[in-house]
């Protein structure tokens, strides 16, 4: 499995970015895809994740801020990020979990006070 990434950047608090992801190669009917986020000398911790069922996980410090959202046709997922603060300020990641984590490359998020 292969996945791509794009979105990401600088933007001022407050305001919004949207991150995409797609996967492609072996894919599995069944499947979970989703964002992590590491800041520097952190570890990397879950954002957001949704399953193809449709369920989803957030982390607490995003609910009510974030959107994730599937396309289980095209493979894809979407985080809408509104409401960003700095603290949101990492490399974000994307993951596609079905027997096994794979991962995208990491897109950079900074947000400014």
């Amino acid at each position: 499995v292969q996945l791509q990434a794009s979105g990401g950047g600088f933007v001022e608090a407050g305001g919004s970015l949207k991150l995409s992801c797609v996967a492609s190669g072996d894919i599995f009917s069944i499947n979970t895809m989703g964002w992590y986020r590491q800041a520097p000398g952190k570890e990397r911790v879950l954002v957001a994740e949704m399953g193809t069922s449709g369920s989803t996980e957030y982390a607490e410090s995003v609910k009510g801020r974030f959107t994730i959202s599937r396309d289980n046709a095209k493979n894809t997922v979407d985080l809408q990020m509104n409401g960003l603060k700095p603290e949101d300020t990492a490399v974000y990641f994307c993951k596609y979990n079905s027997w096994y984590d794979w991962w995208g490359q990491g897109t950079q998020v900074t947000v400014s006070s």
